[in-house]
């Protein structure tokens, strides 16, 4: 409804109007095409462009690929755009922490780590999100339960021996 009339009915019969809007959908279909289809430079070249419309065409229908005005392909992000993403995640992890009046630190070595762990090329940066919720979250919920983490302490994150180390102090 939305890509044909422009418009969405809901189940109370309300209509949303979409003629004006962008829709973007993404899809990870193609993606080790891409991967291996990636020069030095970071253009893809025109046989993995190739490679992944073959692959959108056998999964999707032609009803559905006529109704999307552009396919744009995107090529992996790079080491230094996962250790931003990997910033904004913590920066939430720290602003929840701070609410419970608990300080959080972390070095720069850890969110290295959590960078190259937690992303899959695959999955783009999807993943990073459960790596931190494994590996910082939960161990800091489970201390926050126990009682050894209150507030005013101050939780410190670094990586040794290839595992990430959380501190309380």
């Amino acid at each position: 409804q939305i890509l044909e009339d422009g418009r969405l009915t809901d189940s109370h019969g309300r209509t949303v109007n979409f003629k004006n809007t962008i829709i973007i959908m993404t899809s990870n279909i193609g993606s080790l095409h891409l991967l291996e289809g990636i020069d030095q430079g970071g253009h893809i070249s025109e046989a993995a462009r190739e490679n992944v419309m073959k692959m959108l065409r056998t999964h999707f229908r032609p009803e559905f690929l006529n109704r999307v005005d552009e396919t744009v392909l995107f090529k992996p992000l790079s080491l230094e755009e996962i250790t931003g993403v990997v910033e904004l995640l913590l920066k939430d992890l720290q602003r929840r922490l701070a609410g419970q009046g608990i300080q959080f630190e972390i070095d720069r070595s850890a969110e290295e780590y959590i960078a190259q762990e937690g992303y899959d090329p695959v999955y783009g940066a999807r993943p990073l999100k459960r790596f931190i919720q494994q590996h910082l979250e939960t161990p800091i919920s489970r201390r926050m339960i126990a009682g050894e983490l209150v507030d005013g302490h101050t939780v410190s994150v670094n990586v040794s021996a290839e595992e990430l180390n959380i501190s309380i102090w």
